[in-house]
């Protein structure tokens, strides 16, 4: 598999972006070849279509996923590259699991309509760093994709 972690956070260095490490060491010790790159709202992201599975993930700020994200679906040429690619999301914030995924997820889900999303989680603040949640969320992530490539 050759996953790209397409995210945005706010601080370099800060909870979202360690996270982010984290969850491509775990992906890459499973065998996986894995990149990251930062979001920019009019960023070309040609280099999509070089990657099996493309995993996004944020922060969410104010009651919205983190801006270049959402900004990249909406007005960059990203939404073109996604096309027929298997997609697994992610988000960070400390609200409750369930108005996370009936209030975030929906705002990147709505701009990946034919993608086939693999998997999704709301990591809370304290499963940031713990090892068992990024090891569930990439077992899963790894199983979803097996099964697709049967």
């Amino acid at each position: 598999m050759r996953a790209i972690i397409l995210f945005d956070s706010k601080t370099a260095g800060g909870s979202t972006e360690q996270l982010i490490d984290s969850i491509g060491l775990e992906l890459a010790k499973t065998g996986a070849y894995v990149e990251k790159a930062k979001c920019k709202t009019t960023g070309d992201y040609n280099f999509v279509k070089d990657f099996d599975v493309v995993i996004m993930g944020a922060p969410i700020y104010y009651l919205l996923v983190s801006s270049q994200l959402l900004g990249a679906l909406i007005q960059s040429n990203l939404k073109s590259y996604l096309a027929d690619k298997k997609v697994a999301l992610f988000l960070t914030c400390g609200s409750p699991e369930l108005m996370a995924n009936l209030l975030y997820l929906p705002q990147l889900k709505m701009n990946l309509i034919g993608n086939k999303v693999l998997v999704e989680k709301i990591f809370s603040p304290q499963q940031l760093s713990d090892a068992s949640t990024i090891e569930s969320f990439i077992h899963e992530l790894n199983e979803a994709y097996n099964i697709e490539n049967q």
